[in-house]
């Protein structure tokens, strides 16, 4: 395994995150593990040197949470680094969502209870809350680290004048400020390299990329997707194709991916980690899976040398696509 600090923050995190949506329950979504098949991979995880594991309150509506939380009992907290979310409606009541003081300090509770820990690691916006005033979401936030529930603050997916905004915001008040973006970024998907990532960069800001396979279209080649996918059911169709992959060179980009991994004797999965492995904005993509065997193939593509033809060849098919993940 190789490590990283996370943004200017010192803190040292693996190149992988393990994506721990894929835990919980299948009530949730078909594909998703149940405890003991989570446990496998997760521990498989810890073994081979991740230290980082990324969840949110609403993944299998907080049964990820209580899955990890379980499974990390058993090893030594302090190894370890934690990340969750909050945002997304976990039931009823119309206060279990956005971002108001109200839903966080709930949620949090709720979330280091499923976790069984005192202290989340990093806790995160999952999304960008419009009812609510960004100062009243981060003096919020900056009140649990001084109560100790949270050692840092990170944000997922927003538009770049939201998180300037949020960054200056929080500098104008003295307010713990976020560390971390969590954004949708993948060899098919570069739309964030215009303004998120250069801001992260010149800020300091750790980047732990989401869908770095972009939902499985770079692991194998798109004619092997599109029959599977008439397989799957109406809501999985949907989910994988609900973002722009196949748009603006998606498919010729999938093409030079196969081609690549068959002269490097490797799989199209390792060739497109790689590929963010090489981005110097990236500290680590969040790796989702429901395989130990895919785990360990994600642990290996670190080993992968891209060189910059190679680099160039695999991203020169790009043009731009619609914007997603957020808006």
């Amino acid at each position: 395994m190789e490590y990283t600090t996370l943004g200017d923050t010192g803190m040292t995190v693996s190149r992988i995150c393990l994506g721990c949506m894929s835990f919980g329950s299948s009530d949730w979504r078909e594909w998703v593990l149940e405890e003991e098949e989570s446990r496998e991979v997760i521990e498989r995880a810890v073994d081979l040197g991740v230290n980082f594991f990324d969840t949110a309150n609403v993944y299998s509506r907080g049964e990820s949470e209580r899955v990890l939380g379980n499974v990390l009992a058993d090893y030594d907290r302090d190894s370890q680094v934690v990340a969750t979310k909050v945002y997304g409606r976990m039931g009823e009541d119309p206060n279990s969502a956005g971002l108001s003081r109200k839903s966080i300090e709930q949620e949090l509770a709720n979330s280091l209870d499923r976790l069984g820990m005192d202290t989340i690691d990093l806790y995160q916006t999952h999304r960008f809350d419009y009812d609510t005033p960004i100062a009243e979401t981060l003096r919020t936030l900056d009140d649990a680290v001084r109560r100790g529930q949270v050692r840092y603050l990170g944000a997922s997916s927003m538009w770049a004048y939201q998180f300037a905004d949020a960054l200056d915001t929080s500098d104008s008040l003295g307010l713990d400020r976020f560390v971390s973006m969590q954004d949708h970024y993948n060899l098919v998907y570069r739309e964030e390299e215009r303004e998120m990532l250069p801001l992260c960069q010149q800020e300091g800001i750790g980047v732990i990329p989401w869908s770095p396979l972009a939902r499985g279209y770079l692991a194998r080649p798109h004619e092997s997707v599109d029959a599977t996918t008439r397989g799957a059911s109406d809501s999985e169709r949907d989910h994988l194709y609900e973002h722009p992959y196949r748009e603006g060179g998606g498919r010729e980009i999938n093409e030079r991916v196969e081609e690549l991994a068959e002269e490097k004797g490797v799989s199209m999965a390792q060739i497109a980690l790689a590929w963010l492995f090489h981005q110097n904005a990236v500290d680590a993509p969040i790796v989702g899976t429901t395989s130990v065997e895919h785990l360990e193939d994600a642990v290996e593509a670190l080993e992968i040398d891209l060189s910059e033809s190679d680099l160039d060849y695999l991203e020169e098919p790009y043009e731009p696509v619609p914007i997603s993940g957020h808006a």
